[in-house]
């Protein structure tokens, strides 16, 4: 929807997409849809969740084995954006390195966007 030809809408480190595909395969799931929603103290949140296949408007990047997908809401906000994986002593998770993102709260669950692309 909102993409460049010749261009996908996120890009995935070889280290998420290996921990999405062992995801994928544990589950049995298709792959993992991200999206935001309003809601965290910077007023808004990424979202992830397993699906077995895309809806009609997702976007779709496959990537070193991995499938994203890219609610339609969310595509927007997530252009340019790169899906790490990061493990330390005290935690693991993704970690999205959002070219749009204009703060984001202390903890790093809450993200605020440049007000021309709030969603109203």
């Amino acid at each position: 929807m909102f993409g460049i030809p010749g261009k996908q809408a996120v890009t995935i480190t070889p280290k998420a997409a290996a921990q999405i595909t062992k995801l994928m395969g544990s589950a049995g799931h298709a792959g993992l849809r991200i999206g935001i929603k309003k809601g965290g103290c910077a007023g808004m949140e990424y979202t992830m969740e397993y699906v077995d296949e895309a809806d009609p408007n997702d976007e779709v990047v496959n990537q070193d084995g991995a499938c994203v997908m890219i609610a339609p809401m969310a595509q927007m906000f997530l252009f340019g954006t790169e899906i790490d994986y990061e493990t330390s002593l005290l935690e693991s998770g993704f970690k999205f390195n959002n070219p749009n993102v204009t703060e984001a709260c202390g903890c790093g669950e809450s993200i605020k966007f440049d007000d021309s692309l709030s969603v109203k």
